[in-house]
């Protein structure tokens, strides 16, 4: 839980929100070993999977286990996050992700630096496309702030109690998000200048 906030995903206590598929957010995130192997040899970091690609670590929560994770990051040292951003994967629902990961359309992911330990993560949140909206880090990393305005501007993504989720790109009456794949693409007519 964070100290700041007071209180867990979704506004509820800490104890009573899932983390993936790994059961309660307590359940997956007590006693869990940092890089212990789960079943069937799968890499877990607080009971979410882990992935590896060209040397860059990631680990998989959903939308309910999001905050519970990141604070438990946060406690692990994990002292900045350096950037929040939205992916549209509406082209790509086959895509691979770890077992026991169901694939949502949109994705948050979070960049997480400890300078302590010279160590970078990635964080992949799944969001689904019916209910867009996951906890603010606000209270974890301020820094965020602009960060997750700018994916709710673009993506159409909430963050439930982020202290002014207000567009920061597109105009306040803009309509739509433009970096959802579905978003129209619109045309600019260009006039050229005759060659002499």
């Amino acid at each position: 839980m964070s100290e700041a906030s007071g209180r867990g995903p979704e506004g509820g206590a800490p104890d009573q929100a899932a983390a993936g598929s790994a059961g309660t957010a307590e359940e997956a995130l007590a006693g869990e070993d940092q890089g212990s192997p789960g079943t069937g040899g799968q890499q877990l970091l607080h009971g979410c999977p882990v992935t590896e690609v060209s040397g860059q670590r990631s680990v998989h929560i959903d939308a309910k286990g999001y905050l519970a994770l990141m604070e438990a990051l946060y406690r692990d040292g994990f002292e900045a996050c350096m950037g929040v951003t939205g992916v549209d994967y509406m082209d790509h629902p086959g895509r691979s992700l770890p077992d026991g990961v169901k694939p949502e359309r949109f994705e948050v992911v979070a960049e997480l630096v400890s300078f302590s330990r010279r160590e970078r993560l990635r964080v992949r949140c799944q969001v689904p496309a019916d209910d867009p909206v996951v906890p603010s880090l606000f209270d974890l990393w301020p820094g965020v702030e602009a960060h997750e305005r700018e994916t709710f501007d673009m993506f159409g993504v909430r963050f439930a109690d982020h202290p002014d989720l207000t567009r920061i790109l597109m105009p306040e009456d803009w309509e739509g998000h433009p970096l959802r794949k579905d978003y129209p693409t619109g045309a600019v007519p260009v006039r050229f200048k005759e060659v002499p």
